[in-house]
C-alpha cells in the first residue's frame, strides 16, 4: 500500500510543476483505484457513481 507521503518523497521534486503532477497523479489512483473498506471494498469513484445512478433511476 502506498501512503501519499511515499509518493511524494519517492519522486524527485525539482519544480510546483513536477509536484503538480505528483499529487494529481496519487490523487487519481487514490480516488479511481484503491478499494476502501469503510465504502463495502469499493473505490470512491465507484461508490459516487453507484449512488448517481441508484438516485437517476428513482
Amino acid at each position: 500500500m502506498i501512503k501519499e507521503q511515499e509518493a511524494i518523497y519517492l519522486d524527485e521534486i525539482t519544480d510546483g510543476f513536477r509536484a503538480r503532477r505528483v499529487v494529481k497523479n496519487w490523487m487519481a489512483f487514490y480516488n479511481a483505484e484503491r478499494p476502501r473498506s469503510a465504502l463495502d471494498r469499493q473505490t470512491p469513484d465507484d461508490a459516487y457513481w453507484t449512488g448517481v445512478e441508484e438516485q437517476e433511476a428513482a
